[in-house]
């Protein structure tokens, strides 16, 4: 990404500019990064991801936000908006604007080829140090396919791979689990092949991720 301030801000100047924005920006290390637009097939997977979650935390105490929440990463300084974030608990905002959120549960980002790298990497290791962060799911967009990142009691992640339109997500800590064949409703995939997959569920602990 490119940064579109060539000049250190503070995270101060950063959120007055952006909440007087019309478009969104990423804010870490003095710096903000203009956020691209997505693409319609990215828009389903997200609104259906919404969908699912929302009807599965009515009456409970967890709320599911789209991707205009911005959170901040108190242990880095990043401040970014995910695609998808479940809270279970009371919410805890940086101020009373109540529009910058402190302790996602669970953050699901839509894989783009332009983000893929940094979703995986950089943006990961920042998540990754937000205490109350128990699951981190990244949805393929070219096939049926959702890597889930499990945080486990000697906090270590466990990633699992679920592949084919069969699938089932579980996700605990939010008491929800996503069908992937509703995560991909609605869109047109090149071949049948690609539509049916194959169900593979791969569950390896990564000592590499803390």
């Amino acid at each position: 990404m490119q940064a579109r301030s060539t000049y250190p801000l503070t995270s101060e100047e950063y959120l007055r500019l952006e909440r007087q924005a019309e478009t969104r920006s990423e804010y870490w290390d003095g710096k903000v990064y203009a956020l691209a637009g997505a693409s319609e097939v990215h828009n389903l997977i997200v609104a259906n991801l919404v969908m699912i979650l929302g009807s599965q935390v009515k009456r409970r105490p967890c709320k599911v936000y789209p991707n205009d929440m911005r959170i901040k990463v108190r242990e880095t300084g990043l401040y970014t908006y995910p695609d998808v974030i479940v809270i279970c608990g009371k919410a805890i905002f940086e101020d009373r604007r109540r529009d910058t959120l402190l302790n996602p549960t669970v953050i699901i980002e839509v894989l783009s080829p332009s983000t893929e790298a940094y979703d995986r990497g950089t943006k990961f290791e920042h998540y990754r140090t937000l205490d109350s962060l128990s699951d981190y799911l990244l949805v393929a967009q070219g096939s049926p396919t959702v890597e889930h990142f499990e945080r486990r009691p000697d906090d270590r992640w466990l990633l699992s791979t679920y592949k084919g339109l069969d699938a089932v997500v579980p996700i605990a800590s939010a008491g929800c689990s996503l069908p992937l064949m509703e995560v991909y409703d609605k869109l047109e995939w090149p071949d049948q092949e690609t539509a049916a997959g194959i169900l593979r569920v791969v569950k390896e602990p990564d000592a590499g991720y803390r």
